[in-house]
C-alpha cells in the first residue's frame, strides 16, 4: 500500500446543514453529485455523507456516539491565524472545544467541533512549513 490518503469521509446526521457549514467556511463544492457532497483539498477529497448510509455501507452500528479517537488537522500559516479560523468556525457554527493556547510541543493551537461533533485541531507548528498550494512539510522532509 502506498503511503499516502486519499479521501476522507464524514459521516453526518444532516447533509444539507453540514455542507452549509463548511460553504460558510469558504470551502468550495466540487460537483453536484446526490447524497453526497466533495470538497477537492490539497491533494485528497474530504466527503458529507449521510451518518446512517455510511454506517451501512461499512457494515457497522451507527449508533456510535462519543469520542472516536480521531481528529482531523488544518494547519495554519501563522499563530494569528489559528485565532481566525477559530473566529470563523465559531460564526459559521462550530462549538470551540478548546480556545487556541501555547502547546507543549511549541506551537499554538485549539479545536473546534463542526455540527456533527467532528473535532478539527486549528495548529500553528513554527516546525513545519506550509506550501503556497497549502501543502504540509514536516521540518525534517
Amino acid at each position: 500500500m502506498e503511503q499516502r490518503l486519499s479521501m476522507i469521509t464524514l459521516g453526518v446526521a444532516d447533509l444539507d446543514a453540514s455542507r452549509h457549514f463548511y460553504e460558510t467556511l469558504g470551502w468550495t463544492r466540487a460537483g453536484e453529485e446526490p447524497g453526497i457532497v466533495f470538497f477537492q483539498l490539497n491533494g485528497l477529497v474530504l466527503g458529507l455523507y449521510p451518518r446512517d448510509a455510511l454506517a451501512e455501507d461499512a457494515k457497522l452500528d451507527p449508533a456510535g456516539t462519543g469520542f472516536g479517537g480521531i481528529a482531523l488537522a488544518y494547519n495554519a500559516r501563522s499563530r494569528s491565524d489559528v485565532d481566525a479560523v477559530l473566529t470563523e468556525a465559531a460564526r459559521a457554527g462550530a462549538t470551540i472545544l478548546k480556545p487556541a493556547e501555547d502547546v507543549f510541543w511549541g506551537g499554538y493551537s485549539g479545536y473546534f467541533a463542526d455540527p456533527d461533533g467532528h473535532p478539527w485541531e486549528v495548529a500553528w507548528n513554527p516546525f513545519w512549513e506550509i506550501t503556497p498550494e497549502g501543502y504540509v512539510r514536516l521540518g525534517n522532509q
